[in-house]
Parts: C-alpha cells; structure tokens; sequence
C-alpha cells in the first residue's frame, strides 16, 4: 500500500482566519485604548468588518485619530495571534501521525504572518517545519505548479491528497498533477467566499466537515 501525503491550504481550511482577523483587532484595539484613552474600540472595529466598512479608516473617522495605514496593517500583520486548532482537526492530524501519512502544508502569504499562524496553532506537532510552504519564502504561491511538486519530489511515489478552501487558487495544480483534491464548504464564516468556478479549478470531492474528511482519507489505511 502506498503512504499517503496529506496537504493542507491553512487559512479558512485548518481554522477560521476569522479567527485572526478578530485576534488582530483586539490587539490593535488594546494599542489604542491605551495609547489614547479610548473604549470600546475593539467592537466597533467588529461592527465595521461585520458591516463591510473600511475598518482602519472608519476608527480614525470614529475616534477622530490620523494612525496612518501602515501602522494598522504592521500591527494586523506582525502580531501574534491567539488560534487554536478546532478538536475534529487536531483528532483528524494526530490520527494521520499515528498511522504514518506524511503531512505537509501550503499557503499564500508573508512568511512572518503565516508562520505566527502555524505557530500559534500548534501546527509544528504535526508537520514537519520543511513540509510548511509559505509562498513569500518558497518562491511560488498557488495556483503554480512548484509548491505540490516539492511534494511530489520529496516523497516520490505515495497517494497525495490535497484540502484546501479557495476555490479559485487551490485545485488547479494538484487536479493538473493527479493529486485527490478535496475543498472544505464555506460555513458562512470564510473571509473570502466561494463562488462558482470553471471545470479545472473544481475539486473533486466537497465536504462540510473534517469528520467528512476521514471517510475519504481513512478507506484506504
């Protein structure tokens, strides 16, 4: 029987990037009540996300403040987050683990924001720090073809399987390579929405849950 290789897209996949954005405000939000003697500032900057407003330049209308963007987009990129792994997710990881899946992860972004992200997660209890591709380090960021083929090179032959959320980057490749590739529904939480798509950037399996996920992963082991 072949190894498995299970990759993962992180954001909206292996947690709610919500989750992030709602991290960074209240670290952005605590930065300025400080700074400024303010409050309630982190649920205004909620109901402005939740409202579709421009979120930074709605708190400086708001609060009458003239923090320049970059400032905002700094803190909301280089903090730490508070994330943790959903318990369907860390039992679908630690699973694999224990039956010797080779697991791997690709994900678009700058490497400091995503790595506190993998970090923050717990992640590197499960994949392999050289398994983790982030696309400002790698080189490459999806849909191209090099983030799936360190895979494919690395580990030679096996079955590789691809979960991710983003229906217009992250199929094409691995559907292009023969890989499985699964998509994780949108449960009205993702940050950037599902919308309808042309055949190739089609997975081939849709599920709404990782309990979903062990059915197609697991009729093999």
């Amino acid at each position: 029987m072949k190894r498995k290789i299970i990759v993962f897209d992180l954001d909206d996949t292996l947690y709610k990037e919500v989750d992030f954005l709602k991290s960074a405000y209240q670290e952005i939000a605590s930065w300025l009540e400080d700074t400024y003697e303010l409050k309630g500032v982190y649920n205004y900057m909620l109901f402005c996300y939740e409202h579709g407003m421009n979120v930074f330049l709605s708190v400086n209308h708001e609060y009458r403040l003239s923090v320049p963007l970059e400032i905002y987009l700094s803190k909301y990129r280089l903090h730490f987050p508070t994330l943790y792994l959903s318990e369907l997710v860390e039992s679908f990881l630690a699973r694999m683990c224990k039956e010797e899946c080779a697991l791997g992860l690709i994900t678009d972004g700058r490497s400091i924001t995503q790595s506190n992200k993998i970090k923050a997660l717990g992640l590197g209890r499960y994949i392999a720090k050289e398994n983790c591709i982030i696309s400002e380090s790698f080189g490459y960021s999806k849909p191209s073809l090099e983030p799936f083929l360190y895979f494919q090179h690395k580990y030679q032959e096996g079955d590789f399987y691809y979960i991710g959320d983003n229906v217009i980057r992250d199929f094409v490749a691995p559907n292009q390579l023969g890989w499985t590739t699964i998509c994780l529904r949108d449960d009205g939480r993702n940050i950037h929405k599902q919308i309808p798509i042309s055949h190739e950037m089609k997975p081939q399996y849709e599920i709404s849950s990782f309990r979903e996920l062990y059915k197609l992963v697991e009729m093999d082991l």
